[in-house]
């Protein structure tokens, strides 16, 4: 008997996905987590056994729709359905246009925005069927403005706000929302790395490097935390929140109020 809703989460084995996971986790979903890392699979059952949940692990490549698929198709059978789905995966790279690389443009469309087509057809079917879906885009504070040197990056976040709105009027009839959550600057291990690397190569402190290059744009300077984008999805998943679908909602200190 299924007694709690699944949600399945791309990218959930590290930074913003995981932070996402652990805020579905407490509020009692089952999870299936998707991601490269080696320790995914224990990353899951530590998870499963913090928070008393089933959890699945899927290694599924974002870059390949069949397997994709078969990801969705895992979370169905071992949960008996899937309510939510949040599109988290997503890659960059940085260059300017004339010296972007083709392949690097190719795997950054694939990975941020043909993915997120890839998820949510797969799992439309089971929620048009149940009349409930939640359907939770992560994209970023460049889904609705632009900064140079991103041509890939911001293409496929920009994307990703069409398709959410395409997804909000064909889920309308059928109780499925879609919404995009876009977040500035989100202190991972990631974007720590990107610290130490940047000062270095400036000659400048680890504190200039977050005020005048990372939280440059944003107003409140302050790195936004994934527990305050895991409350958020895990409230757009909610009952509550029916009545929210086609919208995205900045999340990145007054980056895009500018």
């Amino acid at each position: 008997m299924i007694t709690s809703k699944s949600v399945l989460i791309t990218g959930s084995t590290s930074g913003i996905g995981l932070g996402v996971a652990h805020a579905f986790a407490g509020a009692g979903y089952n999870l299936l987590f998707n991601g490269l890392e080696a320790t995914g699979a224990q990353i899951a059952a530590d998870v499963a056994k913090q928070y008393g949940v089933q959890t699945v692990y899927s290694p599924a490549n974002m870059m390949k729709p069949d397997e994709i698929t078969a990801m969705v198709r895992v979370a169905e059978k071992q949960f008996g359905r899937l309510d939510v789905v949040v599109n988290n995966a997503g890659i960059q790279y940085v260059a300017p246009i004339d010296e972007f690389p083709v392949e690097k443009w190719d795997a950054i469309i694939a990975v941020n925005m043909s993915a997120t087509f890839h998820t949510a057809r797969a799992a439309w079917p089971g929620m048009k069927a149940r009349k409930f879906g939640r359907i939770i885009n992560v994209t970023s504070a460049h889904a609705l403005v632009a900064s140079e040197f991103k041509a890939a990056y911001v293409t496929s976040k920009h994307g990703i706000t069409g398709l959410t709105k395409v997804l909000a009027l064909e889920g309308a009839p059928f109780g499925i929302t879609c919404n995009s959550i876009c977040p500035g600057y989100v202190k991972t291990p990631l974007v720590e790395g990107q610290i130490k690397d940047q000062a270095k190569a400036h000659g400048i402190s680890e504190e200039e490097v977050i005020a005048k290059v990372l939280l440059a744009k944003q107003p409140i300077k302050q790195f936004i935390t994934v527990e305050a984008l895991g409350a958020l999805a895990v409230f757009l998943a909610s009952e509550q929140a029916n009545q929210i679908t086609g919208a995205s909602i900045p999340i990145e200190g007054g980056w895009t109020a500018q």
